[in-house]
């Protein structure tokens, strides 16, 4: 994939500050979850901001909260305490149904599970974000499928495609609406590392051309180590920050 076809997609600007160029901005994040008798507070005053472009891995144990951390930043979950802003608007007190247009319109979710809908083909699946916004992007997602190498597989069915092949129809589908940022959790978890290592290529070489934002949980440090930076997470709150490769080479 050494040039994308979109042309009239233009790269975003890349960089890192509190300033205007902070593309995600979160502040004092509190989020508990009650299981039987027990509070369990996961998310312990969390701070952070997350540049345009920028490539940023969440590391941390089973447990630490990253997926949670992951999950309130990209509008899935609200927080009990706290704000997160999407390019400077405030995420959580927009009506519900703009925070869906900000989800669709603007944002990109993979997991580690695909969750393809099983009755459509590759190419109706990567459609499916498109449908929601009354597009038709059907272009758009057969050019994607060919970027990922899934070309020749199209009109194949989730069950016909190998772990590695439906994790490239879940990427294709994350780009599709063209999103400013992409949110992936564990997107190498059910992957031998022979396709983990080449989803995540596709993931990191796509950011990079496209200037999209990405933010990836995973417990891989080998693949973290080449993004942008890596936040090391540990018992709710905000314990290290890396620099990752990327920034060496880029």
């Amino acid at each position: 994939m050494s040039e994308l076809r979109w042309k009239s997609w233009p790269a975003q600007p890349r960089g890192r500050s509190v300033s205007q160029s902070s593309l995600i901005s979160a502040r004092n994040i509190h989020r508990t979850y009650t299981l039987g008798k027990k509070t369990v507070e996961v998310l312990r005053g969390i701070d952070l901001e997350i540049g345009r472009g920028e490539r940023v891995f969440l590391c941390g144990a089973s447990g630490a909260g990253k997926t949670t951390l992951l999950y309130t930043l990209a509008g899935l979950e609200r927080p009990e305490r706290g704000r997160v802003h999407i390019e400077g608007a405030d995420l959580y007190s927009l009506s519900q149904r703009e925070q869906s247009r900000v989800r669709n319109s603007k944002m990109g979710y993979i997991f580690q599970n695909y969750y393809l809908l099983p009755e459509l083909t590759a190419l109706e699946n990567v459609m499916v974000p498109g449908m929601i916004r009354s597009k038709n992007h059907r272009r758009q997602a057969m050019e994607l499928l060919d970027e990922v190498g899934l070309g020749g597989r199209v009109h194949h069915l989730p069950a016909e495609l190998s772990g590695g092949e439906q994790q490239r129809v879940a990427i294709a589908r994350a780009l599709v609406n063209k999103p400013t940022m992409v949110f992936a959790d564990e997107p190498t978890g059910n992957l031998d590392s022979r396709n983990g290592g080449e989803v995540m290529a596709l993931l990191l070489e796509f950011s990079k051309n496209l200037g999209t934002t990405l933010v990836v949980v995973t417990h891989d440090r080998i693949l973290a180590e080449k993004g942008d930076r890596t936040l090391e997470i540990a018992d709710g709150q905000m314990a290290g920050e890396n620099p990752g490769l990327a920034t060496e080479v880029d």
